[in-house]
């Protein structure tokens, strides 16, 4: 049974730090390219981070270039989301997915608030 669970998220103050984590389970994780989504309200869904299989490529959307980073420990089946200068906008549900091919998994999605 294919799970993505992810945690850590939370309300912090803008300027805060929060660190997401995705256990997987369930797949042979380091076949996949692992994604972090995010959704706000009445806001389509929006890749934020992505990391190749091997943990040696990153890519971050524009809006979130030098605060968060994206990480990976394929012996443990986790994907980390390192999030630093928290703002306002960064408030949504963030989802951990898996992507090799046509294959792809989502996990239930864990809320983040960024508000004083």
């Amino acid at each position: 049974q294919v799970q993505l669970v992810e945690s850590g998220g939370g309300l912090v103050q803008p300027g805060g730090s929060l660190r997401l984590s995705c256990a997987a389970s369930g797949f042979i994780f380091s076949n996949y390219v692992m994604r972090w989504y995010r959704q706000a309200p009445g806001k389509e869904r929006e890749l934020v981070a992505s990391i190749a299989r091997d943990g040696g490529t990153t890519t971050y959307v524009d809006s979130v270039k030098g605060r968060f980073t994206i990480s990976r420990d394929n012996a443990k089946s986790m994907v980390y989301l390192q999030m630093t200068m928290l703002k306002p906008e960064d408030t949504a549900v963030y989802y951990c997915n898996a992507l090799n091919g046509y294959l792809r998994y989502w996990g239930q999605g864990t809320q983040v608030t960024v508000s004083s």
